[in-house]
C-alpha cells in the first residue's frame, strides 16, 4: 500500500522496544505494533506512557515479545496499569506455559513484568481476529523459534521476528547464541527469509555470545542496529567484526540524514532512538535523535 512504514527503535539502554506502524499517503497513521517493551530507567522514559499520553492510543495492536528476560518486558504490566489493550501477541508459542514458568523460577524473582508474561503466554490462544498481514498498510511479518527439547534457555528460545515492506527487510532476533542461530539455519525457510535482509539488529545487544559467523553466508545486511548502553557484560566487543560483516558486501553501509555520515553499526548507546521511514518501493531514510 503506498505510504510509509515508520519503525522507530528506542534507546532503553541494555534492554529492547521498537514500534511500528504504517503511515498513507494522506499521513494518516494506521495500526500500531511494538517488539519488547523495555523501558529506560536512566531518563524515565516507558512506553506504556508514551502509547497512552504521547500517542494517545488505548488499544496496542501487536506486541511481539522476541525474548522473556526481563530487559525486553520491563515495563510490559505498566501497558495494563495504563489500560492500553493488547489485541494479539507473538511470542515463541512452542514452549509450554508450565515449562516457560519453570525456566523463568529457577532464573531467580518473578517480577510483575515476569508475570505478566507468563500470564498472557498461557492466555493467548485464540485465533487472531486482525491478522497482521491483512491489517499493517503491506507490511508483513515471518517468526523464527527453537523449540524444547534441545533448549531450555530463554535466550535459545528466543523469536526471531523479520518484518518486511516493499524491498525492505529488518531482523529483529532477540538474544539468541550463537547454538541457536545454528539450529534455526538448519531450516530451509529460515535460511531463504535471511536473504535480502537490509538491517539486522544485533542479537544479544551485540554481546558476542550472540554473534554467529555463519549467519553472514546467508545474511548480507546494509546496516546493523544495537541496543546497548555503556560497556557491560562484554557489549560492544564485537563492533568492528559486526561492522565488517556490514562491509562486505555494502561497503558505504547507509546514510543517516540526522547527520549526513555513512555507518555501518547504529547504536542506541551513541545514536539515541534510531527511526526508519521507508516507502513502499524499499527506499529508507533514517533519523536518530543523537548526532553521533
Amino acid at each position: 500500500m503506498p505510504g510509509e512504514m515508520i519503525l522507530k527503535i528506542w534507546d532503553v539502554e541494555h534492554g529492547a522496544c521498537a514500534m511500528l506502524t504504517h503511515r498513507s499517503a494522506y499521513g494518516v497513521e494506521g495500526r500500531l505494533a511494538m517488539i519488547d517493551s523495555g523501558d529506560n530507567s536512566t531518563t524515565g522514559w516507558k512506553p506504556s506512557t508514551y502509547i497512552k499520553h504521547y500517542l494517545k492510543r488505548n488499544v496496542l495492536d501487536y506486541l511481539f515479545v522476541t525474548n522473556a528476560d526481563l530487559d525486553h518486558i520491563s515495563d510490559l504490566n505498566n501497558l495494563w496499569k495504563e489500560g492500553i489493550t493488547v489485541s494479539t501477541f507473538f511470542r515463541n508459542r512452542s514452549v509450554s506455559p508450565d515449562v516457560m514458568r519453570i525456566i523463568k523460577e529457577a532464573s531467580g524473582e518473578l517480577t510483575e513484568d515476569i508475570e505478566r508474561y507468563l500470564d498472557i503466554h498461557a492466555g493467548y490462544v485464540y485465533p487472531v481476529d486482525v491478522p497482521f498481514d491483512e491489517s499493517m498498510g503491506g507490511i508483513s511479518v515471518r517468526t523464527f523459534w527453537n523449540s524444547t527439547p534441545p533448549f531450555y534457555d530463554t535466550n535459545n528460545l528466543s523469536m526471531v521476528a523479520s518484518f518486511k515492506y516493499g524491498p525492505f527487510k529488518i531482523l529483529f532476533p532477540g538474544d539468541l547464541e550463537e547454538d541457536g542461530w545454528l539450529a534455526l539455519l538448519e531450516q530451509p525457510a529460515f535460511r531463504a527469509e535471511l536473504i535480502d535482509t537490509t538491517v539486522l539488529v544485533a542479537s544479544h545487544h551485540g554481546r558476542e555470545n550472540g554473534y554467529c559467523r555463519a549467519l553472514f553466508d546467508y545474511c548480507h545486511p546494509r546496516a546493523i542496529v544495537m541496543s546497548d548502553k555503556a560497556i557491560v557484560h562484554d557489549t560492544q566487543g564485537i563492533t568492528q567484526t559486526y561492522r565488517q560483516r556490514v562491509i562486505d558486501h555494502w561497503p558505504n553501509g547507509v546514510l543517516v540524514a540526522t547527520t549526513g555520515k555513512q555507518r555501518r553499526v547504529l547504536t542506541t548507546r551513541r545514536d539515541g532512538w534510531i527511526q526508519f521511514n521507508v516507502n513502499d518501493r524499499g527506499d529508507f531514510t533514517i533519523y536518530t535523535e543523537c548526532y553521533g
